[in-house]
C-alpha cells in the first residue's frame, strides 16, 4: 500500500511538471502567458498562506506584508543588477524569499506571541502600518507611483534575456515547481506533523513537549519565505511594485483564493489561486460585476462547501469509487438533472445581475 501511494505521488508530480511545460504550447499568446504567470506567483502565495491557516491554524490578515516587502527588495535588487548577466534574475526570487523570511523573523516574533483572534488582529495592524509607511518613505517605496524596474538585465545569455513573456513564464514555472515540492515535503516532516497537532489541540502538543508558540513561529518564518518568493516573482512579471502590494486588499485576496480552493487539502489553494486570477483577469474584461460573482462564490463555499472546491472534488471522487457500475447508471440521470437545474439557476442569476448593472450604468 505504501509503495502504491509513493508511485501515485510520483505520477502526480510528473503530471504537474508536464502541465507546466506544456501550458505555453496550448496557450501561446502573450496575454495568456501573462495570466499563467500571474497564476503561478499567486499559487505560491496561496500555498504559503495555507501553511499558516490550513496546516497550523493561524488566521493572518497580513500575508501581503511579507510578499509585498519582498517584492520591493526584488525590484531594488534588479535595479542594482542592471547591465549584468540575465542569469542573475534566476536568483532574484531567492533574494525575495530571504527578505520575506527576515520580515517573518521580526514581525512573526510579535504576531505569534498570541493565537486565535489576537493573532489575526495583530497581523491586521501590522499590514496597515506597513501600507501607511509605504507612503511615508517614498525614497524606498516610491510613493504613490511605486518603484519600476526592467527585468532585462543585460546582453542575452544563450539566447535568454527574459524580454519575452514565454521566458518569464518558464522562470515562474520553475520556481513554482520547486516551491510546491518544498512546501509539500515540509508537510511530511516532523515539524509539519507537529504544526498539525498545534492546529488541532495546542494543549496536547504542549503536553508531549512541544512549545506551540515556537512551532507557530517556525511555520510563520517558513511561510514568509515562500511568500517572499511569490512576491519577487510577481515583481519580475509586472516590473513594478507599489503600495498596493502591501495593502489589506491584497492580503484579503490571498485569503479569499485560498479558502475557495480548500484549506484542508494541499492542492486546494492552487485551485483557488487559478480560479481567482481567472476571475480578476478574464471575467473583469466582460463584466463590471466580477467582484460580486467572486464574493457570491465565496459565500456559497462557506455555506455549502467548507472544504472548498478541492473538498467537493475529493468527496465526489471518493463516492464515485465506492459506487458500483449499476448504481452509477441509476444515479446518472438524476445527477444530470440536478446539474442542469443548478446551471439554469446560475444563468438566471447572472442575467439578473447583468441587467441591473447595465440599467445602473444607463446602457
Amino acid at each position: 500500500m505504501n509503495m502504491s501511494m509513493k508511485a501515485e505521488r510520483s505520477w502526480i508530480w510528473m503530471a504537474f511538471a508536464l502541465i507546466l511545460l506544456a501550458a505555453p504550447w496550448v496557450f501561446p499568446q502573450s496575454a495568456a502567458l501573462s495570466i499563467l504567470s500571474q497564476c503561478g506567483s499567486m499559487m505560491i502565495l496561496a500555498l504559503s498562506f495555507n501553511m499558516l491557516l490550513g496546516q497550523t491554524g493561524m488566521l493572518s490578515f497580513g500575508h501581503a506584508l511579507y510578499s509585498g516587502l519582498a517584492a520591493f527588495v526584488a525590484v531594488h535588487v534588479m535595479n542594482r543588477l542592471a547591465g549584468g548577466s540575465p542569469v542573475a534574475l534566476l536568483l532574484v526570487p531567492l533574494a525575495g524569499g530571504c527578505a520575506g523570511m527576515l520580515c517573518g523573523v521580526v514581525f512573526g516574533f510579535i504576531t505569534t506571541r498570541k493565537s486565535g483572534t489576537a493573532l489575526s488582529m495583530i497581523s491586521l495592524a501590522l499590514v496597515e502600518l506597513a501600507a501607511a509607511a509605504a507612503l511615508m518613505f517614498p525614497g524606498w517605496f516610491g510613493g504613490e507611483s511605486g518603484v519600476s524596474t526592467d527585468r532585462v538585465l543585460g546582453a542575452p545569455f544563450l539566447g535568454i534575456d527574459f524580454a519575452s513573456q514565454l521566458q518569464v513564464y518558464y522562470l515562474i514555472a520553475f520556481w513554482l515547481f520547486v516551491s510546491t515540492a518544498a512546501m509539500y515535503g515540509l508537510t511530511l516532516t516532523p515539524l509539519g506533523r507537529i504544526a498539525n497537532a498545534v492546529r488541532d489541540n495546542p494543549e496536547r502538543a504542549a503536553f508531549i513537549g512541544h512549545d506551540p508558540r515556537r512551532v507557530r513561529y517556525l511555520m510563520f518564518i517558513l511561510s514568509a519565505f515562500f511568500a517572499g518568493v511569490g512576491g519577487a516573482l510577481s515583481a519580475i512579471n509586472f516590473e513594478i511594485v507599489s503600495a498596493e502590494n502591501l495593502s489589506l486588499l491584497r492580503s484579503a485576496q490571498i485569503l479569499l483564493f485560498t479558502f475557495i480552493g480548500g484549506i484542508g487539502y494541499f492542492f486546494g489553494p492552487m485551485i483557488g489561486a487559478l480560479l481567482g486570477v481567472l476571475f480578476s483577469a478574464l471575467l473583469s474584461t466582460y463584466t463590471r460585476g466580477w467582484q460580486l460573482y467572486l464574493g457570491l462564490l465565496f459565500v456559497i463555499v462557506v455555506l455549502f462547501a467548507p472544504g472548498g472546491i478541492a473538498g467537493v472534488w475529493m468527496t465526489a471522487v471518493t463516492r464515485w469509487r465506492r459506487l458500483s457500475a449499476l448504481r452509477l447508471r441509476q444515479l446518472a440521470l438524476p445527477s444530470l438533472l440536478r446539474l442542469a437545474g443548478l446551471l439554469l439557476l446560475a444563468g438566471g442569476a447572472v442575467l439578473l445581475i447583468e441587467t441591473l448593472y447595465r440599467r445602473a450604468a444607463g446602457i
